[in-house]
């Protein structure tokens, strides 16, 4: 199979192409994977508080393996409350929403302030800290924004 079926295949463009991928794999190799991205999950979620560590590739990851080996987690990833409009919008080229782009900036300075001022006494550290966040707060800032378009109610009849 193509890598470009299936990378369309994890942006959800074609379910058949996903199942075959999936029908195809040894139970063993499908484990892994579900394994795989439940990890990616769980480091990915710490990375929404650790700014070391980052949440996007993780995200990705998972919805890569889940796309691979469980329909039922692949679709739970992107209906999840928290991580599904997150991750379409991402891979779709949509961009980042500004709340998540504030939020994600404000636990970066947060996270990194502390450590720097009160954690870590070593001079070169500190600057190293100061320096991720500068690093990510321009990776950040340089991500598309997705500004979705405001709901319109209207009036019942």
């Amino acid at each position: 199979m193509s890598e470009a079926a299936l990378e369309s295949s994890v942006a959800g463009a074609s379910v058949p192409v996903a199942e075959a991928v999936r029908s195809t794999l040894r139970p063993v190799v499908r484990v892994l994977l579900v394994a795989a991205g439940t990890l990616s999950v769980a480091l990915g979620t710490l990375g929404i508080f650790l700014p070391v560590l980052p949440t996007t590739p993780f995200l990705l990851l998972a919805a890569y393996c889940y796309a691979r080996s469980s329909r039922r987690f692949y679709d739970w990833l992107l209906n999840n409350r928290w991580f599904g409009d997150y991750i379409r919008n991402y891979r779709e080229g949509r961009g980042v929403t500004v709340r998540h782009k504030a939020i994600a900036l404000a636990l970066l300075w947060a996270t990194i302030s502390y450590s720097a001022l009160f954690a870590v006494q070593i001079p070169w550290v500190r600057l190293m800290l100061w320096g991720i966040a500068v690093a990510v707060t321009i990776h950040l800032l340089w991500i598309k924004t997705y500004r979705p378009e405001p709901k319109v109610l209207l009036p019942e009849p």
